[in-house]
């Protein structure tokens, strides 16, 4: 028989290791049940300013080289990880970092060799890199949806974030 009162405080416990920073801005994360990748939702409180970045693709491995295929950007771990670096120095520029992020839509193409499905494990190892690691132990609500195509033919990942921190 499980305790409800033990499941509470591992949510909790869950809870604050998360939200870090954000308790004091105000922020309440909403983990999984039980705690996983990505949170149930976030909670806001006004007057906390919030920055939307738009969707953003992957940069070519070599930018000396043609980016005219796949390869030239990568497979779906490596357009992921690319993606969420340029994200990163985005926030930076607007003075934000990565745990700041609050939410993310994961717009991703089929995978060559996938059958015509997504590589959701290739997706999510690119996402481990940067949410629920040491730099940054918070991790975001996040919606992830197969798409048919992207802005160009050899993008499988688009990603774009929404950010939140207390108002200056």
């Amino acid at each position: 028989m499980k305790q409800p009162g033990l499941l509470l405080a591992a949510v909790l416990a869950m809870s604050a290791a998360t939200a870090g920073s954000a308790w004091a801005e105000g922020v309440t994360r909403v983990p999984t049940m039980p705690p996983g990748r990505i949170l149930t939702g976030v909670r806001v409180p006004a007057g906390t300013e919030i920055l939307y970045l738009s969707g953003q693709l992957a940069a070519p491995i070599d930018p000396s080289r043609p980016a005219d295929s796949i390869a030239a950007y990568g497979d779906t771990r490596t357009q992921t990880v690319s993606t969420l670096r340029k994200i990163k120095a985005l926030l930076a520029a607007q003075g934000y970092a990565m745990s700041d992020i609050i939410k993310m839509t994961a717009f991703v193409t089929a995978a060559p060799g996938m059958d015509g499905r997504m590589d959701f494990a290739g997706f999510n190892a690119g996402f481990d890199e940067f949410f629920g690691t040491a730099d940054n132990p918070r991790t975001v609500a996040r919606s992830t949806v197969q798409v048919a195509g992207l802005a160009g033919p050899y993008y499988l990942v688009e990603l774009e974030v929404t950010a939140a921190r207390a108002a200056p």
